[in-house]
């Protein structure tokens, strides 16, 4: 996409959409004329936010609260709902499959303006996150066409909820290759990538989370910019994020269930170091006693004497060695587990 095209505008309705691709600051004056006409809906889409003085000349042209133009800048952590006179606004934040780093979880956060026939969306980078609201508008699919902006934004935050299951998804597969890899291999690396598959389901709650909020002061909102007949989409949406966070749960005990099993197969692989050491000691200790008792250098040692002293000594020293090993298998000490 060309940068200086950054803003992208769908207007429709029952029976045409028409799809502007302009620059900031042609939007920043243009906006308001197009946006006049109530009986369709428009759709402003931002691809960037990089440009930051068209973007306040249209918010000031909307009478756009000052301080709704900062929290579009400001990385919010718990953003909230707030609204005002003539719009609702409020952010959330989007989550997609890692392309490149896998121990990274990539995240923007995207801004929402609602009016009374208008939907304003603040993306921080170009990305595809609403491709499917695209084609539901173009092809006509469902009801987007036959609805008004509050049903767009349903279906914004909906298609934002599919990119946290897209996500769930790429890291539910990444446990299951660590699985078999723990299972032949239980070295430090899989230690570590646990660690880090651990972190991105934790970083993916801290952003359902507010979403999910969001979804349930929309279903019980009663405001001019939201029809009571939307709230049942509302609920559904909450319970989608809801059923991502508890896929999420699962898949962190599961985590935590495998990380105990790494440091029990490191358990048991130091039991089993002990134990041939331990046996290997069990056979030395005898001998050591024999040669030490012989090493004592006392000059009337009757043994010391015998012609046949030395053989005799390390037959009985090889004896007592194969006796004990004898004794270690038959008790099934040496058997590997």
């Amino acid at each position: 996409m060309d940068e200086n095209l950054s803003c992208q505008l769908y207007r429709y309705d029952q029976e045409f959409f028409l799809v502007t691709r302009n620059t900031p600051e042609f939007f920043a004056t243009e906006f308001i004329e197009i946006a006049r006409d109530e009986g369709q809906v428009t759709w402003l889409n931002y691809h960037s936010l990089a440009n930051r003085e068209p973007i306040e000349k249209l918010c000031e042209h909307l009478h756009i609260e000052r301080l709704s133009v900062e929290d579009i800048y400001t990385e919010k952590k718990r953003p909230k709902l707030e609204e005002y006179a003539n719009y609702m606004f409020f952010s959330v934040r989007s989550a997609l499959p890692a392309e490149n780093n896998i121990f990274v979880l990539q995240q923007e956060q995207i801004s929402f303006i609602l009016g009374k026939n208008y939907l304003i969306s603040f993306q921080q980078k170009s990305s595809e996150h609403f491709t499917d609201v695209r084609d539901r508008i173009e092809k006509k699919r469902g009801k987007i066409r036959y609805k008004g902006a509050d049903f767009l934004l349903f279906r914004m935050l909906d298609a934002i909820v599919d990119n946290y299951f897209e996500v769930l998804v790429d890291i539910t597969d990444s446990i299951e290759k660590l699985e078999m890899k723990l299972i032949r291999v239980a070295n430090s690396d899989t230690l570590k990538m646990i660690e880090f598959q651990k972190r991105k389901l934790i970083e993916l709650r801290k952003i359902v989370l507010p979403l999910k909020d969001v979804a349930f002061q929309l279903e019980k909102t009663q405001s001019q910019f939201i029809n009571s007949d939307n709230h049942p989409y509302f609920a559904d949406l909450k319970e989608n994020c809801l059923a991502v966070m508890e896929e999420i749960d699962a898949n962190k005990q599961i985590l935590e269930g495998m990380a105990n099993l790494y440091y029990a197969i490191q358990g048991q692989r130091m039991n089993e170091i002990m134990k041939v050491l331990t046996v290997v000691s069990a056979i030395f200790i005898p001998l050591t006693f024999i040669v030490g008792v012989y090493g004592m250098n006392f000059k009337y040692m009757p043994e010391l004497e015998y012609k046949y002293g030395y053989y005799t000594i390390v037959a009985i020293m090889f004896a007592i060695s194969i006796s004990l090993l004898l004794f270690f298998v038959k008790r099934g000490w040496l058997k590997r587990k």
